[in-house]
């Protein structure tokens, strides 16, 4: 089908846009999104982010017609984790049709892979559920690939890992290697819908970002960046599944390509465990490298090297990690 799109300056002004563009196109209202969500820091997209310290303590109130779903998280599923994505997708679907009504809802909007969540990688089934529910019902599927586009999970774009036809994509962070700019992508049929003058913005697609945009996606191509994102994803995996045999605090490795993370626990349990994120973090900025947390219980080491990082480079860092494991 036919696509086009909008040019905006963030990824919480390309979530927003994106809404107004399936609320034009369909004449609905409600909006679904999931646990462990994170859209951004405008006050729908703070609406729809499912975290509250830091993102929305004291900043609200926030606007009405956001709908929270259980998301399939296996690691924590309280079933058996095979039957994560079935039963999840049950009940989202049941909650969608008895607490909404699903000829009310515009648009359901996920992150292939849940960023500031935890790097929550759905199991296999659920994307294409969600998918598949949404255009039964004349619902848009947003894909959020702010943090999972361009290259970062081994494929241009997380959805294609299951295939999964999303009628707007969201774009953002990788797009323009540091500068400002955002997007919202679909089908023409949708961003046509919305009147004229509608969407815009005073520096939506400057040509200084369009220009660093360019630049970034002939490196991605020339460099054959995506397919690096796999090999630098192998590197982590292999060192990150290493570590955690020896060490019982790491509850799980997991990701897709160069997007990868560990979920710390108290040995033995599924109970997040925040003091030993915070002395890993802490021991590896001492040594010169930078990690970042994530996750809702704030218990998850998230790794994103950039897509051109040296091996070595990756390869001494990652030591340095298994060394502050070491050193707890």
């Amino acid at each position: 089908h036919k696509k086009k799109s909008v040019l905006l300056n963030s990824g919480a002004e390309a979530v927003e846009n994106a809404i107004k563009i399936a609320r034009a196109y369909t004449k609905r209202q409600a909006v679904v999104v999931f646990e462990h969500g994170y859209h951004g820091r405008t006050n729908l997209t703070m609406a729809m982010t499912a975290k509250n310290m830091p993102y929305k303590e004291g900043f609200g109130p926030f606007a009405s017609e956001i709908y929270r779903m259980p998301m399939a998280y296996p690691f924590r599923f309280n079933g058996d984790a095979a039957t994560c994505a079935t039963e999840t997708l049950d009940v989202v679907t049941h909650k969608i049709e008895k607490e909404i009504g699903a000829k009310n809802v515009a648009a359901i909007v996920i992150e292939p892979i849940q960023g500031e969540g935890g790097f929550i990688v759905p199991p296999k089934g659920f994307l294409p559920g969600l998918a598949k529910f949404a255009k039964e019902n004349g619902i848009v599927f947003v894909a959020d690939e702010v943090q999972t586009g361009f290259g970062r999970t081994g494929k241009m774009f997380a959805v294609e890992h299951e295939n999964v036809d999303a009628d707007l994509i969201t774009t953002a962070k990788g797009i323009a290697g540091g500068f400002p700019l955002a997007g919202v992508t679909g089908r023409a049929e949708m961003l046509d819908s919305v009147h004229a003058s509608g969407l815009g913005g005073t520096f939506g697609g400057n040509p200084v970002a369009c220009a660093a945009a360019l630049g970034a996606l002939a490196t991605i191509e020339e460099e054959k960046l995506v397919d690096r994102a796999n090999v630098i994803g192998k590197v982590m995996v292999d060192a990150l599944n290493a570590m955690a045999k020896k060490y019982p605090v790491i509850g799980e490795v997991r990701g897709a390509g160069a997007m990868q993370a560990i979920e710390l626990v108290k040995p033995g349990t599924i109970e997040p465990n925040n003091e030993a994120m915070s002395a890993v973090i802490k021991y590896c900025q001492q040594k010169g490298v930078l990690i970042l947390s994530a996750g809702t219980y704030s218990n998850v080491i998230r790794l994103l090297p950039p897509l051109v990082m040296p091996e070595h480079l990756l390869k001494q860092a990652l030591g340095i990690i298994d060394e502050a494991f070491a050193s707890l």
